[in-house]
């Protein structure tokens, strides 16, 4: 099965190994996990993946959501030299869009996810 993160890779060989506890080289790697794992419902990646300053003490996803594609619309910073990150994606679903500037960090070696700037979908 091809990836639910857009690659055209097999999961197993694209964010599985991220979703399964391998740090993500890059902080557009870990993005499409964490897409990859809405897709899935997998509330203990996001959650692990989630910086503890922003991380929610609950994390609940809405019931029905299907998502239906992602688009990278740009990145900056992120790689596997940098210690801080940006991606700008386009998250679709049957009921719309989610359009956010995601910022990253690395912290012990391992990116997460610190907050975003939410965009109407467009």
């Amino acid at each position: 099965m091809n990836c639910p993160c857009g690659t055209g890779r097999p999961t197993d060989a694209c964010c599985g190994p991220v979703l399964a506890g391998r740090p993500a080289p890059t902080a557009e790697a870990l993005m499409r996990s964490r897409y990859t794992a809405f897709v899935l419902g997998d509330t203990a990646h996001l959650t692990a993946s989630w910086h503890s300053s922003t991380r929610p003490r609950r994390l609940r996803l809405e019931p029905g959501s299907v998502w239906t594609g992602l688009e990278i619309l740009d990145r900056s910073g992120g790689s596997m030299s940098d210690t801080e990150g940006t991606v700008e994606f386009r998250a679709h679903r049957t009921d719309g869009a989610l359009h956010e500037r995601s910022r990253f960090v690395r912290e012990d070696g391992r990116w997460v996810y610190v907050d975003g700037d939410l965009s109407p979908g467009r």
